[in-house]
C-alpha cells in the first residue's frame, strides 16, 4: 500500500471531521447541554459548530487565541491557558452536562500525541453527559466509552467517535 501525502492526510482528516460533525449534530438534536471544543486553532471547526448549533453554549479551550477575526468565540466561553488547568476549573459547572466534545489537539509529533490523547481521555469523562458524543482527531483511551463506527464519508484512522456510558 502506498503512503499518503500530508496534503491527502489533511484532506481525509477534514472530510472525516465534517462527516463526524454531521453525525454528532443528528445524535444530539433535541438533547440539552453545552458543547466543548478542545483546540481552537484558527477557529474553523468552532465556526462550523456555532453555525450548526446556534442555541448551544460552546466552551472553547486553547492555550492562545489565534482564530480568524470572523471565527471568534464568545469571550465568556473562551478559556485560554493550559487545558489541564482551565478545563478542570470548570468541571463543577460542566460536570455530566456536555453532549458533544471535540478534541482537535493532534500534531505531527507522535510522542506528544500520546500525551495529549491521555490528557483528553482523563479530562473529558467527568464532564460528559450520559450518552454524549466525543470526537477526536486522535484515538482516545476512554475507559467505559463505546467506540462508535464512523459515518459514511469518514475514513478509518482519520477521526474517532466515542459515546459516553448511559
Amino acid at each position: 500500500m502506498r503512503s499518503i501525502s500530508r496534503l491527502e492526510k489533511t484532506l481525509f482528516r477534514l472530510q472525516s471531521q465534517q462527516a463526524c460533525l454531521a453525525y454528532a449534530f443528528a445524535e444530539i438534536a433535541g438533547r440539552p447541554g453545552p458543547v466543548v471544543e478542545l483546540g481552537l486553532g484558527l477557529g474553523r471547526t468552532f465556526d462550523h459548530l456555532r453555525r450548526h448549533l446556534p442555541e448551544r453554549d460552546i466552551h472553547v479551550f486553547d492555550r492562545v487565541n489565534r482564530a480568524y477575526e470572523d471565527c471568534q468565540p464568545d469571550p465568556a466561553l473562551l478559556h485560554l491557558g493550559e487545558i489541564e488547568e482551565t478545563l478542570p476549573a470548570l468541571a463543577s459547572r460542566l460536570s455530566g452536562k456536555v453532549v458533544l466534545a471535540n478534541s482537535d489537539l493532534g500534531s505531527h509529533d507522535r510522542e506528544l500525541n500520546l500525551i495529549v490523547a491521555a490528557m483528553s481521555a482523563r479530562l473529558l469523562p467527568p464532564i460528559m453527559a450520559a450518552g454524549g458524543i466525543v470526537m477526536s482527531d486522535l484515538p482516545l483511551p476512554l475507559d467505559g466509552f463505546q467506540s462508535v463506527p464512523l459515518p459514511p464519508g469518514a475514513l478509518e484512522g482519520s477521526y474517532y467517535l466515542y459515546r459516553a456510558p448511559a
